[in-house]
């Protein structure tokens, strides 16, 4: 029998992204955060395949600032954001790598969410101080 692939193309990184967020958008937590925050789902994954395509591959597509992003974000939702979203989001993230692939690029791709949740966490909570 054969194992899955790893992430390999932009098609792959599309297919984690758009089957990533269906899950957010039906969590009981996360769904009403990011139903509420994003209009156009589309250009969301678009957006998000740019992002990781850019973290995967290295192919320096995404131009955005993510904390500033995050930081938006939180203060829309009156600055509710939790280490508890970030952990509900990195579980539906590894839950979904695991679903589709494997391989050393799946594992960068958990290993750099990880990294990058807790930085964004530290970083709107400093942004917290400052207003």
């Amino acid at each position: 029998m054969k194992g899955k692939a790893d992430i390999t193309t932009r098609k792959d990184v599309k297919l984690l992204v758009v089957t990533f967020y269906e899950k957010v958008r039906k969590h009981d937590i996360l769904g009403p955060i990011f139903n509420q925050i994003i209009s156009d789902w589309e250009a969301h994954f678009e957006l998000l395949t740019d992002f990781w395509d850019t973290q995967l591959f290295l192919k320096r597509k995404y131009h955005g600032n993510p904390v500033t992003v995050h930081q938006e974000v939180d203060n829309k939702i009156n600055n509710t954001v939790t280490s508890e979203h970030f952990g509900l989001w990195l579980n539906l993230w590894f839950k979904t790598i695991d679903e589709l692939f494997e391989g050393e690029t799946a594992w960068i791709a958990k290993n750099r969410a990880q990294k990058m949740s807790t930085m964004l966490f530290l970083k709107i909570f400093e942004h917290r101080k400052k207003n």
